[in-house]
């Protein structure tokens, strides 16, 4: 008996294995998203796959692995947010660590600047919707908001990074 049981841990952990590894990179784009700094972002990249593996058994049933990832990705971002502790060691400096280099760089570091100025629902918003390409109500059901919030926390950060990049790419081309 103690065998079978070991071997369906193991077949579990080498199931939770492949679905990281497969993963992980889409994780850590999100995080960054969230966050703007790639550090932080490997490390709730990392706080959420141990929750994750704490409850593998529970996914293991869910149809949408990748949503529920996600949530608890998102979750763990907001929850940060929200601790005192995160309050208290903030950094302040340039606040962009830049991975990879994109074709438009001072575009992509203008709209990352940009998205790292809005708070944090509305930053959780933004990306979910425009980057993770969920729906209003995919987007309510991660965040544990009204679909209207939804609506409002995009049209709000929208219209902040909307505020924020065109002026600083018109003072750039008359430069």
């Amino acid at each position: 008996m103690a065998r079978t049981a070991g071997s369906a841990r193991h077949a579990r952990d080498a199931e939770f294995t492949e679905y990281v590894a497969s993963r992980a990179g889409w994780l850590r784009k999100v995080a960054y998203l969230l966050c703007s700094d790639w550090h932080r972002a490997d490390d709730l990249v990392q706080e959420s796959i141990t929750k994750l593996y704490a409850n593998w058994s529970r996914v293991g049933r869910v149809e949408n692995r990748d949503g529920y990832a996600r949530t608890v990705l998102v979750n763990t971002y907001l929850a940060e947010q929200r601790s005192p502790w995160w309050r208290r060691i903030r950094t302040v400096g340039s606040g962009l660590d830049t991975g990879a280099v994109v074709p438009d760089l001072d575009a992509s570091l203008d709209l990352r600047q940009a998205l790292a100025s809005l708070p944090p629902r509305q930053r959780a918003a933004v990306v979910l919707r425009y980057y993770g390409d969920l729906t209003v109500e995919q987007t309510a059901e991660v965040l544990g908001c009204s679909a209207g919030n939804v609506k409002s926390q995009t049209s709000r950060g929208l219209a902040a990074l909307r505020r924020r990049v065109v002026p600083a790419r018109a003072g750039r081309a008359e430069a």
